[in-house]
């Protein structure tokens, strides 16, 4: 029997579009609907399976059971807002942001506080669009829900059963908790990346570019550079407070290993780099 009768789905690439194409192999949704900005995404959304029909209409849109919105985090308030006229008082809200608090806020000033949950997937790649999604996505990976104090026990216990239903596993945290942590292991790795793509894209040598030589420690270490800058613009500002702490954190930890390389002190640089090797084997073995 299907979890949800009606879903929208606003916002259709590849968080969106996995989503919508789990609930559906799942059976966890009667109908999959999708809404989003771009004709061309959207069809192909519906062309892969991953949603049933697609939307256009905001009132139809709307007129659903849960909405999910799954647009760059600072854009999701006013898309609420437009969806609040025409939604059913019982309408769960949900989201599937990387930043928390702020959010979750915003849409409960636009809607009915019991009926928001704040919801992040902890998956997803440098990929984007309906192209790249995938039934599997959310397979294993940590989901994390933050309800706040006016959160409709109900309405938290309905996302519970989504994202296990999808294959997920979920654990409930304050929003304040949820950012300062993903500003660390989320939030810092893809301003690092980007930042260092920067510091090398027009660096030249004796007239030679740089980046012609770049092998595949590079490449890995950027990977995630190549995600939507959209998206990283608004999750950066939107976490600015944590984010701003956990650059300040690095910076401290980059100077350590700056000063050690200085001072020719093999020792201590060697003492650092086995205990980075052994956290990075821990990672690994978690994953």
């Amino acid at each position: 029997m299907p979890l949800i009768e009606r879903v929208t789905i606003a916002g259709v690439g590849l968080i969106g579009g996995s989503l919508g194409a789990a609930m559906r192999r799942a059976g966890l949704a009667t109908h999959v609907l999708g809404f989003g900005r771009t004709a061309r995404n959207l069809q192909v959304a519906q062309s892969r399976g991953l949603i049933d029909r697609i939307v256009t209409d905001v009132a139809e849109a709307a007129d659903v059971d849960l909405i999910v919105l799954a647009a760059p985090v600072r854009s999701c308030a006013a898309l609420a807002a437009r969806f609040r006229a025409h939604a059913r008082a019982t309408t769960i809200l949900t989201d599937v942001g990387s930043v928390k608090a702020s959010l979750v806020a915003d849409l409960e000033a636009v809607w009915d506080p019991s009926r928001v949950v704040g919801a992040h997937p902890i998956a997803g790649s440098e990929a984007s669009g309906a192209g790249a999604a995938r039934a599997d996505l959310f397979a294993r990976r940590l989901c994390i829900l933050t309800p706040g104090p006016q959160t409709d026990p109900a309405a938290l216990a309905l996302l519970r059963a989504l994202w296990e239903g999808v294959g997920a596993r979920v654990e409930a945290m304050p929003a304040a908790t949820h950012d300062a942590i993903l500003a660390r292991v989320s939030h810092l790795p893809h301003v690092v990346a980007y930042a260092l793509v920067r510091a090398l894209a027009s660096r030249t040598i004796d007239g030679r570019s740089i980046l012609d030589y770049a092998g595949s420690g590079l490449l890995d270490v950027t990977r995630i550079a190549a995600s939507p800058a959209e998206i990283w613009r608004d999750i950066a500002l939107t976490n600015r407070p944590a984010l701003a702490e956990a650059l300040r954190e690095f910076g401290v930890a980059l100077d350590d290993l700056a000063r050690l390389i200085e001072r020719g002190d093999a020792v201590g640089l060697e003492r650092a780099l086995q205990d980075a090797a052994r956290t990075r084997q821990h990672l690994v073995g978690k994953a």
